[in-house]
């Protein structure tokens, strides 16, 4: 079976495992709470604050007095509320990946080692500090990508595949880190993120398009407004298992990845088996059939 297939499945088996369904319930604790505090004082005023800016906009406001006439309703108090939920489904996709990578990926590379690769060297090429380090510096590329890519999402074609392809860049630093970091060598490490580059960046961008699947709970967010508080959690905890299987995908494939190298290694330095002569027959014959001593 393909290596990217293969570790699919196991990745999706492996969701179902108690110990990763726990896991995901880490990051809810912490971003649910706090996005649900952050909800509840500051949604309001927030919504309020775009509707205000979208209804002084000159060039919005026209468009928007025109929707009123058409519709007979307060566009600027439909799409304000949307507007909000569409600037805070990246910061929470960006927020349950940081937690996925400093929470779970051990973890999770622990289990599929114990489970799968019991044998497989811990070679320490990569540190907790390094993944945070690198995790954090990565979202900030992204972000500034993500952020210089906006006028462009006007484009519908854009729109569709530009951010899967951010998203999917950040999988596969970060994951790709997180998996290798523990049993891999830096000299490991860089070989099979450059010799597995594009399958890994293709598992990252079905990543980023699996990761865009929860928004559409937002849009019964936004039609339910009061219950906020309440659904925020679950889209934090939708958003988390999906990067919890993404985690999962990206450390069966890179430590089956690994287990191959290191095999395929192994096998190049093995000296050649030397084949002996065999012993020179004579063409008379000996008495008695025996064999002449050396």
């Amino acid at each position: 079976m393909n290596p990217v297939l293969d570790a699919f499945w196991r990745a999706a088996a492996y969701c179902f495992h108690p110990r990763v369904i726990l896991l995901s319930f880490l990051p809810v604790l912490v971003a649910g709470l706090s996005g649900g505090v952050l909800a509840w004082f500051y949604w309001a005023s927030t919504v309020e604050l775009l509707r205000g800016v979208l209804e002084q906009s000159a060039w919005v406001a026209p468009v928007l007095g025109w929707l009123d006439r058409v519709s007979g309703l307060n566009t600027a108090a439909f799409l304000a509320p949307l507007l909000l939920l569409m600037l805070a489904a990246p910061l929470l996709l960006i927020a349950s990946l940081l937690l996925v990578s400093a929470f779970m990926s051990s973890a999770v590379v622990a289990l599929v080692s114990k489970r799968r690769f019991p044998a497989l060297e811990r070679r320490y090429g990569g540190s907790w500090w390094s993944s945070v380090f690198g995790t954090a510096g990565a979202t900030l590329a992204a972000l500034l990508v993500l952020a210089l890519s906006l006028p462009f999402w006007l484009v519908p074609p854009v729109a569709l595949l530009l951010p899967p392809l951010i998203w999917g860049w950040l999988s596969y630093r970060v994951m790709s880190y997180d998996a290798l970091a523990e049993h891999a060598s830096v000299d490991e490490r860089r070989e099979l993120m450059r010799s597995h580059r594009t399958p890994l960046l293709a598992m990252g961008v079905i990543t980023g398009y699996l990761g865009a699947a929860p928004s559409l709970v937002w849009a019964t967010g936004a039609l339910a407004l009061p219950l906020m508080p309440v659904l925020l959690p679950l889209f934090v905890w939708l958003y988390t298992l999906v990067f919890a299987f993404a985690a999962l995908w990206f450390c069966h494939f890179a430590l089956a990845a690994l287990d191959e190298l290191r095999r395929r290694r192994m096998a190049e330095r093995r000296p050649p088996t030397e084949i002996l002569d065999p012993l020179p027959t004579s063409s008379k014959p000996t008495g008695g059939g025996a064999l002449p001593l050396p």
